[in-house]
């Protein structure tokens, strides 16, 4: 029945006239509905073979890879008192510009003439190691003189003891003859007695051979206490040789002995002068660090002490220095579910604080004012928030990051995994499963 009574309605206001019929109610025109939600499933389907690039998000500060560029201390190695300041916090300084100028506060380094009474010390004790140095030749000069006089000594003994050899081999040669001749005279005083027994010959004669015999006796025993003599004498010329030779060796072991003495307090003092240049050195040292000096260019920044007079400890935090030059890095700190994926090499976007930027984390090439990092360092223990510390340094051939960057700055890192479909990706974060490893000496292969 309504459907009769809708198709007569129809037909009766079917003219072009009712405009305001027709355009509620459009009964005449096919839905597109159907079409659209074909097209939107199509265009899903399609979107979930879209590539998408997977990645780890994680903040991080500026800083720079050398710890030398890094903000430091300047530390006062020597305590003081603040004399004067040369500079004040915000101004930059050159490397070797001084910073202040400290005063001294040790009893024993406040004589003013400090420097030069010790070098006076110094020059006298030169002068005393030159002194020993001097009796020490002068010792030599005397053992060598006693030595000349030794050997000349020595040789005419020798030629003594030569001249007494040969007079004892005379004399021996001299008792040897009287020896003969006592031994002739023997047998013919013995013939002589047979003769006289005899009657060949008278006693008168025998008397005269007898008398002849006496006498070669008597030139015997001269002959031998002469011989004697001269070996007395020949041994009392090297006893006499002996004795020259210790008392010589007694007089230059003497000289040797004040050489030797010389030489020795001569080295003591050389070893007094060398311990006063170091102390001089020292005491010079100190001087120059009256005046702390910057060790290298930057901006004074967080000056510790401020009035003059104050007092400074050994080792004291003066004021803290930030270079001016630095090469960029920035150190990020992953989860440690995270850090099995970082590896060195690896390519990491930044948006650093302060510089706008469009972010697509998906589409790293349709992002806008992102800058590309390279991992140089992955840290293999923890900090106190037990995340891992990653050093990322600018990556050459990219857009160079921003000269406007200071240390500390803030900077969000986006750690660039592998290219998956955007389909594995959602159900990937559905299943809570992890993003794939990355390696990237693989990357650099494929690009």
């Amino acid at each position: 029945m309504n459907q009769f009574l809708n198709s007569e309605i129809s037909n009766e206001h079917s003219d072009k006239t009712y405009q305001a019929f027709n355009t509620i109610y459009r009964i005449h025109k096919k839905s597109t509905v159907k079409k659209w939600m074909i097209a939107i499933l199509i265009a899903l389907v399609v979107i979930m073979f879209l590539p998408w690039t997977q990645n780890i998000k994680a903040k991080g500060t500026v800083t720079t890879l050398r710890p030398e560029q890094r903000p430091q201390q300047i530390n006062n190695v020597i305590a003081g008192r603040v004399i004067k300041w040369f500079v004040k916090e915000g101004d930059n300084v050159k490397e070797g510009d001084t910073i202040l100028q400290l005063g001294e506060v040790k009893v024993d380094y406040f004589d003013p003439q400090l420097l030069a009474r010790t070098q006076q010390q110094i020059d006298s004790k030169g002068l005393s190691a030159e002194g020993y140095k001097n009796k020490a030749i002068t010792a030599q000069t005397q053992a060598g003189a006693l030595l000349q006089s030794r050997d000349l000594k020595l040789k005419q003994l020798e030629i003594k003891l030569l001249q007494q050899q040969l007079k004892v081999q005379s004399e021996s040669i001299d008792l040897t003859a009287v020896i003969n001749e006592q031994s002739v005279n023997q047998r013919q005083i013995d013939a002589a007695k047979q003769m006289l027994d005899s009657g060949v010959i008278s006693l008168v004669d025998f008397e005269r051979r007898k008398v002849s015999y006496q006498n070669v006796q008597a030139k015997r025993i001269g002959a031998e206490n002469k011989l004697l003599q001269s070996k007395q004498e020949l041994i009392n010329l090297r006893i006499e040789k002996n004795s020259i030779i210790q008392d010589y060796t007694d007089k230059i072991s003497k000289a040797e002995g004040d050489k030797f003495s010389s030489l020795s307090s001569a080295a003591s003092t050389e070893a007094d002068i060398s311990k006063l240049q170091n102390t001089y050195a020292s005491y010079d040292v100190r001087n120059q660090l009256y005046y702390v000096r910057a060790p290298q260019s930057g901006q004074i920044v967080a000056a510790k002490k401020a009035g003059i007079g104050e007092m400074l400890k050994e080792g004291d935090m003066i004021v803290e220095i930030v270079p001016d030059h630095f090469q960029y890095a920035v150190e990020m700190f992953v989860e440690p579910m995270d850090q099995p994926l970082i590896s060195t090499g690896q390519t990491v976007r930044f948006v650093f604080d302060g510089f706008p930027a469009i972010v697509f984390t998906g589409w790293p090439a349709a992002s806008y004012g992102t800058f590309a990092g390279v991992v140089v360092a992955v840290e293999n223990n923890t900090n106190k928030d037990g995340k891992f510390r990653v050093l990322v340094s600018e990556k050459p051939g990219e857009k160079p990051w921003p000269q406007q960057l200071r240390m500390g700055g803030g900077a969000n890192g986006i750690a660039l995994l592998k290219d998956v479909a955007i389909g594995y990706e959602l159900w990937r974060n559905i299943n809570g499963f992890p993003p794939e490893y990355y390696k990237a000496k693989e990357a650099e292969a494929k690009n």
